[in-house]
Parts: structure tokens; C-alpha cells; sequence
């Protein structure tokens, strides 16, 4: 049974595991937004989704274009879950998986490292 939780504290969540980034990679994170969205149409299951250019493969000319997102998709995330405490935890693997996209981390590496 999915856990029932209010958008607002689901926005906490995902707050509160932004501030979990160590400064160094928070500060290293350049021109990307994060959003909770309730699902990703396309492929309805994902948990999270990075839009952009990861910063690896950014060239000379990458500049003037709008802000990568990195998208957090509530619904899935609740569906998986038995517990508030089981959100907590997928909400923080989500997020740092997605931001590991933006540095150019690929979901093999990131299996590899237990974030997967």
C-alpha cells in the first residue's frame, strides 16, 4: 500500500536531501534547478529524471540556454514505500542519483556505488 503523504512535506523532503550534498558538489552544481513533479508521463515508474547537458560533456560554446532539471517524481516514489521513513531514505537516493547525472556519473557507475 502506497504511502500517503502531502506534496508539501514530500518538497521538505526533497529539500532536506539537497542539504544533505556536501558543499563542495552543491557549489559545483551550475545552472540546474530541481522540481517534484507527481510522475514522469512517458515512463510513469521512474523515480527522478535529469533534462540537460551534464557538466562533462558541456563545451566552449555550452552557455545561454535554460537551466537543467533535475525532475523528482512523487508518485512513484510514494508507490514503492511502506513507510515515511522508507521515503526519506528513496528521496535522498533518488536526488543524489540525479545529481550524480549532472556531473556525468551513468546509472552503471552508480549501481556500482550502491546509488543506483
Amino acid at each position: 500500500m502506497p504511502v500517503e503523504m502531502p506534496r508539501q512535506r514530500f518538497e521538505d523532503l526533497v529539500s532536506e536531501a539537497l542539504d544533505q550534498v556536501p558543499g563542495e558538489f552543491a557549489a559545483a552544481m551550475d545552472n540546474v534547478v530541481v522540481l517534484v513533479e507527481e510522475r514522469n508521463e512517458e515512463e510513469p515508474h521512474i523515480l527522478g529524471l535529469y533534462h540537460g547537458v551534464a557538466l562533462t560533456d558541456r563545451m566552449h560554446d555550452y552557455g545561454g540556454v535554460l537551466p537543467d532539471r533535475i525532475s523528482i517524481y512523487r508518485e512513484p516514489i510514494l508507490a514503492m514505500c511502506d513507510s515515511e521513513d522508507e521515503v526519506v531514505n528513496e528521496v535522498v537516493i533518488t536526488v543524489v542519483h540525479e545529481i550524480a547525472h549532472h556531473f556525468g556519473i551513468d546509472d552503471e557507475r552508480l549501481h556500482e556505488l550502491g546509488w543506483g
